[in-house]
C-alpha cells in the first residue's frame, strides 16, 4: 500500500495539479490539507471520475482536509472527539489492507500553525495537541495499524530546518512545540520518512518568498507517523518535490510512505 499526505493550499486552485499527480502516483490514501472551500464546493465528481473514493472535512477560506482513497473509508471522523474546535482540521477513517484480513485507521491532520510563541494561537495550538495526542492514543489501543499524516506545522530537530540558528526558538521550531511531537512518537509511533536513509537538508515546505525553493531554504514540518504494526512493513518515505515546480504550485510537496 501507498499512503501520501499534501497541503495543496487550496484544492480549487489546484485541483488540476493533484489529479495529474495522482494519475502519475497512483497511491491507495492521500491525506490532503488546506482545502480552502466549503463541504458544497467540494469537487466529488472529479475525484470519483478519476477511480477514486473522497471524504472531505471543509472550511470557508481556511482549513480543509480530505481523504482521497482507492476503497471507500468506513468509520470516518471528523476532528478530535471530545476537543470543542469550530476549525477542519482532522479527518480519519478505517481502510481494507491487501490481506484482506487486516484494517489500517488513517489520521489526516492540519495542524494549527500557531503563529508566534506566547501568542492566543499558540496556546491553542499547545491545546490542540494535547486533545490529538489523548485521542489518537484511544484510536492505537483499538487500532493497531495506524498512520497518522499530515502538516504537522512542527519540525522534529535542527535537520528539519535550512538555518537552525537563525529559526531557534521560531514557530515549527520551538521547544514546546517539539516535546509535543515528541509525546506523539512516544505513543509508539515512529516518523516514516527517518526510517530510511535521506538526503541532507530534505524539505517539504519553502516561502513563496525570496526564492525559498529554487535555495532549498525550507522546513520539514509535513510527517507521515506509522504504528509498530506496520513499521516492518515500511520500505520507503520520500518527499517528492516535483509538483512544487508546477506553475502556481502550493508551497509543500507531498510525502509518501510505501509498505510491502
Amino acid at each position: 500500500m501507498k499512503f501520501a499526505t499534501w497541503n495543496i493550499n487550496s484544492l480549487t486552485v489546484r485541483l488540476p495539479q493533484v489529479l495529474e499527480w495522482l494519475a502519475n502516483n497512483p497511491v491507495d490514501v492521500l491525506a490532503l490539507q488546506e482545502l480552502k472551500l466549503t463541504d458544497d464546493k467540494f469537487p466529488a465528481n472529479a475525484f470519483t471520475q478519476a477511480g477514486y473514493c473522497a471524504q472531505w472535512f471543509g472550511q470557508k477560506t481556511y482549513n480543509g482536509v480530505a481523504l482521497i482513497s482507492r476503497s471507500p473509508a468506513i468509520d470516518v471522523v471528523k476532528n478530535i472527539p471530545g476537543f470543542a474546535d469550530d476549525m477542519s482540521r482532522v479527518i480519519s477513517g478505517t481502510f481494507a489492507m491487501p490481506d484482506g484480513q487486516q484494517t489500517v485507521r488513517v489520521i489526516g491532520g492540519y495542524f494549527p500553525n500557531g503563529q508566534e510563541p506566547g501568542s492566543d494561537k499558540f496556546e491553542y495550538k499547545m491545546n490542540w495537541l494535547k486533545g490529538l495526542r489523548d485521542w489518537v492514543r484511544a484510536e492505537m489501543s483499538s487500532h493497531p495499524n495506524l498512520v497518522l499524516m499530515g502538516d504537522y506545522n512542527i519540525t522534529f530537530d535542527d535537520d528539519d530546518v535550512w538555518d537552525p540558528v537563525a529559526l531557534k526558538d521560531s514557530i515549527h521550531c520551538t521547544e514546546e512545540e517539539r516535546y509535543h511531537l515528541r509525546a506523539l512518537v512516544a505513543l509508539g509511533l515512529h516518523d516514516a520518512f527517518r526510517l530510511f536513509e535521506q538526503p541532507p537538508k530534505s524539505f517539504s515546505w519553502w516561502d513563496y518568498r525570496d526564492a525559498g525553493f529554487r535555495r532549498n531554504r525550507g522546513l520539514r514540518i509535513d510527517h507521515i507517523l506509522i504504528s509498530n504494526g506496520l513499521k516492518p512493513l515500511a520500505s520507503a518515505c520520500v518527499i517528492d518535490k516535483s509538483p512544487r515546480k508546477n506553475e502556481r504550485p502550493s508551497d509543500h510537496a507531498p510525502v509518501v510512505l510505501t509498505l510491502g
